[in-house]
């Protein structure tokens, strides 16, 4: 079973390395330990409040529009396996048919079972 490893909470490059107890960046060179990233206290929320975590399921409230393409991301779009991560756009994630892509929280939903 290999691991998810998180992306750099520097560049937010994704193609970080484990190195005895750190993680490494190959492209910035900066080293963290994986608790540090994990107590960091980032807090996401969505839309209305709820509190998002990494393997969350959401649902896109609006029509996106895709900068550089003429493709739209429909209202009601169920994106499963989010990825918390920092910055402007907060959410990281795969939509079937589009592909990896940054979202922003507050175009969001979490979906609860």
């Amino acid at each position: 079973m290999t691991d998810i490893l998180p992306p750099c909470p520097e560049c937010r490059s994704t193609y970080t390395y484990q190195v005895d107890a750190l993680l490494t960046c190959p492209e910035c060179g900066h080293e963290w330990s994986p608790e540090a990233a994990a107590e960091s206290g980032l807090e996401v929320r969505d839309s209305v409040g709820n509190l998002l975590a990494d393997g969350d399921t959401v649902t896109v409230i609006k029509d996106l529009k895709l900068k550089g393409s003429s493709s739209v991301i429909k209202v009601g779009t169920k994106v499963r396996g989010i990825r918390v991560v920092g910055g402007d756009h907060d959410i990281d994630c795969k939509i079937p048919g589009v592909g990896p892509i940054g979202l922003k929280s507050q175009f969001v939903k979490k979906v609860t079972d």
